[in-house]
């Protein structure tokens, strides 16, 4: 929702309107305004219900052992070995071919 206000924000400094066709919205009348933020806050509504069921739904996987993840892709052992060697975190991602902060995060764990 407050993206689609900084667009809007934005677009009026800038002498531009948001003028739909199809529905009753124009960003020049506070009408208009209205009406693009009630959209805003039910698709922004109905996003956060979908978060919902999706963790629901996970949480239900989990609990009958279903609900895997996603196979671990980096060699923690590896980070860790080279990080006990002396190696820094730049310098394992760059052996190993991940991300830096990929390393940092199993380095946490």
């Amino acid at each position: 929702m407050r993206d689609l206000q900084n667009l809007v924000f934005e677009m009026n400094e800038r002498g531009v309107s948001l003028r739909a066709t199809e529905q009753s919205v124009d960003t020049r009348t506070s009408a208009g305004k209205c009406f693009l933020d009630m959209l805003s806050v039910f698709a922004e509504f109905e996003t956060n219900l979908r978060r919902e069921r999706q963790m629901e739904g996970i949480a239900k996987a989990k609990e009958r052992g279903v609900y895997q993840g996603r196979k671990q892709t980096i060699d923690v052992e590896k980070v860790r070995e080279l990080k006990e060697s002396g190696m820094g975190a730049s310098a394992i991602a760059k052996q190993l071919g991940i991300d830096r902060t990929s390393v940092y995060r199993v380095l946490k764990d």
